[in-house]
């Protein structure tokens, strides 16, 4: 008899079904694992033979053959020990199979019979309630696995207590899931208040029109101008992430191995990487190909501090994420796709000294070192940035200045009243079934507005057609560079709570529109 367990394998964020098939034959006593097992999997056989020797139980010297089928499929992971002596377990006798026939396992065995989490419970979790069958993970895994709704859980802390289970002895108790942080948008801790900027009033509209809209920015400025202090405070007037969203970036987490404790968050994710990080740290990659940073950040900001000391590979390899949403990693055996709506914000200096208009500070090489530090940044990238702004430095005057009367409660509830604009125009467009994040395929909001959905939700008025036709040729915009006027002058529509673009929607749009790099510091 071959006993049967279900468990999985991952692709990306997919969840792939893998058939552990135990076979215990006559002949020379052996334990051989197949269908390609990473080094993880292959040496399973030995954490489960320590797991079943500390309950007291021993292999029977037969010839054993696990296969885990798709055996074209690679295996990857830790998570396929329980499965593998369940599988074995089954094959014995000791645990009826028709009992396991329903259930997805995943888990890890320590030595001693315990069982250890292991990444990606939740989508599992999540597939599994959808096929009708229910889930067995490791006990810490479980509030996580339940927030799945799936009402069939088992989340045992050790091999023995699973057993016991199955045989009537024991009863486990399905886990439940952990609601002292999953709803709290402040669950990270107090988010810092835009009242704590003094001055800067032109950047903190434009971080409110990135908010709005979703935009992407990049601010330009000295050192100390308050740039960093900026960015960390957009994550604070971003709307929290609906239910579906929650689920959808908590999935994400899951996979990396980041979901603090099986608790979730309504709060955006903030992904700040180091300027050093490689190509396969930011886009994804590596040998198992894990999600990078631009997916961590999905449905959230990714900030990147001086933007061109980033090596120019790792900066071009944005390029396709921000027009799509998405990234691709190429493997000879594999393509895996991971999601990756994320909104970019990064700052720079004007040059390497960032001094470059003051003329007390700045190095000898003025102007030339702003040419050849702006020219880090490539053309494409630049023209995908929706937001262009200048951050001068603060004057002590400003400094001395009581708190402004804004903070980010105020703005947070115009940029959400602008957002709920936006939601009701594509559910008025695709439909409710299709609206704002039921569909990865449907804009969330205007800043991925595109094509023909752009022309009908943007069109400006005669004026602002003029004036836009004219900016195209004295400032020699792109397509791309047109149509993102239109999604920023769209939003600042919204903020107004009009329904058309006017001429100056259009006109406070081209104002955060800049034609290459070496603009910046006025050369």
């Amino acid at each position: 008899m071959v006993a049967r367990i279900n468990t999985v394998a991952f692709s990306g964020i997919e969840v792939l079904p893998v058939d552990v098939q135990v076979q215990m034959a006559s002949g020379l006593p052996a334990f051989t694992i197949v269908g390609l097992p990473d080094k993880a999997v292959a040496e399973s056989r030995e954490r489960v033979r320590a797991a079943l020797g500390a309950i007291a139980l021993a292999l029977p010297p037969k010839r054993i053959t696990i296969n885990l089928a798709p055996a074209d499929l690679q295996k990857e992971g830790s998570h396929f020990d329980l499965p593998i002596a369940l599988g074995l377990l089954a094959a014995m006798g000791v645990i009826d199979h028709l009992e396991l026939a329903d259930y997805v396992v995943l888990g890890e065995l320590a030595l001693d019979g315990r069982i250890a989490p292991v990444n990606g419970v939740l989508p599992v979790a999540v597939t599994a309630n959808a096929q009708g069958r229910g889930l067995i993970c490791p006990q810490a895994c479980g509030s996580e696995a339940a927030f799945s709704g799936n009402d069939r859980l088992l989340a045992p802390d050790s091999l023995l207590s699973l057993i016991n289970h199955f045989k009537g002895t024991q009863i486990l108790s399905p886990p439940k899931p952990d609601h002292g942080k999953d709803v709290d948008a402040n669950s990270a801790g107090p988010l810092p208040d835009l009242a704590d900027i003094k001055g800067q009033e032109t950047a903190k509209r434009a971080l409110e029109i990135a908010a709005t809209g979703g935009h992407s920015l990049l601010m330009t400025g000295p050192p100390g101008a308050g740039k960093s202090m900026l960015a960390a405070r957009l994550p604070g007037l971003l709307p929290p992430l609906s239910s579906a969203e929650v689920l959808e970036t908590s999935m994400i987490h899951s996979i990396a191995g980041q979901l603090p404790n099986g608790t979730l968050s309504r709060q955006r994710a903030f992904r700040a990487p180091h300027h050093s990080a490689s190509l396969p740290a930011l886009v994804g990659g590596g040998a198992k190909a894990r999600p990078g940073e631009i997916t961590l950040a999905h449905l959230g900001v990714l900030f990147l501090d001086e933007l061109p000391e980033f090596s120019r590979n790792t900066l071009e390899a944005l390029r396709q994420p921000i027009e799509t949403g998405s990234t691709l990693i190429a493997r000879a055996n594999a393509h895996i796709t991971y999601p990756a709506r994320f909104q970019l914000i990064a700052a720079m200096n004007p040059c390497r000294c960032g001094y470059l208009d003051d003329a007390t500070r700045a190095c000898a090489r003025v102007p030339k070192c702003a040419s050849e530090y702006q020219s880090k940044i490539s053309g494409p990238l630049f023209d995908r940035i929706d937001l262009h702004i200048e951050v001068p430095a603060v004057p002590a005057s400003d400094l001395s200045l009581p708190p402004p009367a804004e903070g980010t409660k105020e703005v947070a509830a115009r940029v959400l009243t602008a957002r709920k604009r936006q939601n009701m125009r594509f559910s008025a467009i695709f439909g409710e079934s299709k609206g704002p994040g039921s569909d990865p395929a449907t804009p969330r909001c205007n800043a991925e507005a595109d094509g023909k959905l752009l022309e009908k939700i943007a069109k400006p008025d005669a004026e602002g057609v003029g004036l836009l036709t004219q900016a195209v040729d004295k400032m020699q915009l792109s397509a791309r560079g047109y149509h993102r006027v239109l999604r920023v002058a769209r939003t600042l529509a919204d903020l107004e709570g009009e329904d058309g673009v006017r001429r100056p929607h259009i006109a406070e749009s081209l104002s955060y529109r800049r034609l290459f790099p070496g603009q910046y510091g006025g050369l």
